[in-house]
């Protein structure tokens, strides 16, 4: 019997503002929403924890030799800041992507994009040296493994399983399993660092081999101080799930508290253990020269008595090879969720984030992903490997703490669930001391990976202005603002009609145009499903408003024409009959006065706390479908002439803009009772 993919095996992100949010997985044309229990973040968030010490800890020897316990020491109290700022943002905003979502909504689209696109350079880095460093592991068993042409040809099989276990979808059942993987797994590290300080830790000998200027250098201790940051790709991946996970503030804390205390105790015990089993001599250890791609299996080598030492060797590369496995699913896993955001927000092309028909995940990108990981991995180079994904984690983690810094004073009223400590008030907000200090650390070190490593300077300065070429490219072409936030339903990216229950709630402004029933359609099927049975489903809303634009010169309570107030009542009363027409669909309609438009859209989406804005645009000309930000298309004299721009540069929800397709080029996006809907953008 198959496994059911897990509730976050489908990419679509969970609705606005909502706490104990829920993902929505597409399946035959209806939209399943479940809830996702705690065993998967447990599992995402440790994985790369316990799988990092197995391929970093040679590299980070190799660079800072007698102060690699110093070095992890300092590496962990930056995982913890860095944590906290992460759990901040996660219960921030229930959505995915991590700190491309946190720049969204600190900054905009463009600033979204460039910590997308870094993570996505180190997801893709992540599966490859896991992969890579597995079947090292592996050749403990059978030595032809560790070769290259045989190394190589497991990774290609080992990547190509994570690509199948990613398109089927992550299953409850298998993170429950992952996890007691994990589990197992640091307890065996911690078994390491109890025997490995009892038999080798003489604290004179490790002092003695410590020349700070020349074993290590300077220029080597920065640059192990950077490439530490590998482990902190868990917290991306557990933010990409964060919307799907059932957890209060105790559990945020705790999560928190407990991650950074592993990190602390077992990275700087391991360190201990393994300089102290391979001291330093003229300058270099055992650690890289020798064991660098297997450095637990060496440390369990030099233990005493022999059986033991067997023993050890065999548990360590066989419980070493599962866990990097398990870390290189959950990169993909972040991987998928990551570029979905990415699909969804028209950062990338839609085309891009194609989702499965049947299991709802984004297998084109996952596949992509995979061939890229198989390439990295074929330089068969941890160093070099290394190097480059720490540019492109530290750039990420450097926007994400700016970006919760900045949503202190852009957004300080919404609740946070999870709180950086240690604030002080700074012009009328509360600045996160911790968060100003892991944007400095983190911004210092991007400076000190391009000046060290030459490969990340070229290769990851390379991958961002390609993407940055990409993204302006795709956004010039498809009419798009660079800026402002533009996103599709994931039906779009199912290719299958829209219709699949994919918002509970949305704002529907109305202004007495010809687009208005489009509107109403379009938002009808954005929150109706395909079922006829009236008792099987749930039942949504739209909230249909008529916006009177009241002239500076009268007062906002002046009296209002009756012709003009009849006339909103017919539109509404339209409205809520075609709203109506579908099955599980319940339309609210209100009549609002205000002096601007799109502020009051972007209010009253905020206040009745809705998952989407559908906004009508001017009618497309022959030119790529026309103009959508020129106007909602209400008269000159009605004020909403920049309705649209304004409602995607500031609503905190998703905003959907509509128009009717050309007379010469129709589009037919959306097929439901015989009709043709307009094009949703």
């Amino acid at each position: 019997m198959s496994e059911e993919p897990a509730p976050g095996s489908g990419p679509p992100d969970a609705p606005h503002g909502h706490w104990r949010a829920a993902t929505a997985t597409l399946r035959g044309g209806e939209l399943a929403k479940r809830s996702l229990g705690s065993p998967l973040l447990f599992t995402v968030t440790y994985s790369s924890v316990a799988s990092a010490l197995y391929f970093t800890l040679g590299v980070v020897a190799g660079h800072a030799l007698g102060l690699t316990p110093v070095v992890f020491l300092i590496s962990a109290g930056a995982y913890t800041v860095t944590a906290m700022t992460y759990a901040e943002g996660a219960s921030l905003y229930r959505e995915r992507g991590g700190s491309s979502m946190f720049a969204r909504h600190a900054f905009n689209e463009l600033m979204s994009f460039v910590a997308g696109w870094a993570i996505l350079l180190d997801y893709t880095i992540l599966i490859a040296v896991t992969a890579f460093t597995s079947t090292q592991y592996l050749g403990t068993f059978y030595a032809p493994l560790a070769h290259k042409g045989p190394a190589l040809g497991l990774v290609i099989a080992f990547i190509a399983v994570v690509v199948y276990w990613n398109i089927r979808g992550f299953s409850n059942k298998r993170a429950h399993r992952v996890g007691l993987l994990l589990a197992g797994d640091l307890a065996l590290q911690a078994l390491i660092v109890v025997i490995g300080l009892v038999l080798f830790l003489e604290p004179g000998t490790l002092a003695n081999s410590i020349h700070l200027g020349s074993a290590p250098t300077w220029r080597s201790l920065l640059f192990a101080l950077t490439i530490t940051v590998v482990a902190f790709t868990s917290l991306e991946s557990a933010s990409g799930i964060a919307s799907e996970v059932r957890i209060g503030r105790r559990g945020l804390k705790a999560l928190v508290a407990s991650t950074a205390g592993t990190v602390a105790i077992l990275y700087v015990g391991i360190a201990l253990v393994a300089v102290s089993a391979y001291p330093v001599k003229n300058g270099k250890t055992l650690l890289q020269t020798k064991y660098e791609n297997v450095p637990m299996v060496g440390i369990v080598k030099a233990m005493h008595p022999h059986w033991l030492a067997q023993s050890l060797e065999y548990i360590v590369a066989g419980m070493a090879a599962l866990t990097l496995l398990a870390a290189a699913n959950s990169a993909m896993l972040g991987l998928s969720r990551l570029a979905y955001g990415l699909s969804t927000n028209r950062q990338i092309p839609t085309s891009l984030g194609r989702l499965h028909p049947r299991r709802s995940t984004p297998y084109v990108l996952i596949m992509l992903a995979g061939v890229a990981a198989a390439g990295l991995a074929s330089l068969e180079n941890l160093d070099t490997l290394i190097g480059i994904y720490a540019f492109g984690a530290l750039l990420a983690f450097a926007i994400a703490h700016v970006s919760i810094i900045r949503l202190r004073w852009r957004d300080p009223d919404r609740d946070r669930p999870y709180r950086v400590p240690g604030s002080i008030r700074v012009w009328g907000a509360s600045l996160p001391l911790p968060a100003l200090l892991g944007a400095v650390i983190s911004i210092a070190a991007v400076g000190f990976v391009l000046w060290l490593h030459e490969a990340a300077r070229y290769v990851g300065l390379g991958w961002m202005l390609a993407g940055l070429v990409l993204y302006g490219v795709y956004r010039k072409v498809s009419g798009l603002p660079l800026l402002s936030r533009v996103s599709v339903p994931a039906s779009m990216l199912v290719g299958e009609p829209i219709g699949a229950h994919e918002y509970g709630s949305v704002l529907v402004p109305l202004f007495g145009t010809d687009l208005d029933d489009d509107i109403m359609q379009t938002a009808a099927l954005l929150v109706a499903g395909e079922q006829t049975d009236a008792a099987a489903i749930d039942t949504a809303t739209i909230e249909a408003i008529w916006i009177s634009v009241i002239p500076m010169a009268l007062p906002l309570d002046a009296s209002l024409p009756a012709d003009q107030i009849k006339r909103a009542r017919g539109v509404l009363a339209r409205a809520k009959a075609i709203g109506e027409e579908y099955t599980g669909v319940e339309v609210a309609t209100a009549m609002l006065r205000t002096r601007r438009a799109g502020f009051a859209i972007v209010d009253e989406a905020r206040r009745r706390g809705v998952e989407a804005i559908v906004l009508g645009a001017e009618e497309p000309s022959r030119i790529r479908g026309g103009s959508m930000f020129g106007g909602v298309g209400g008269p000159r004299d009605s004020g909403v002439g920049d309705v649209a721009r304004y409602v995607l540069e500031k609503a905190e929800c998703r905003v959907i803009v509509t128009a009717p397709a050309a007379r010469d080029t129709p589009v037919e996006l959306a097929r439901g009772r015989g009709e043709t809907h307009a094009p949703i953008v």
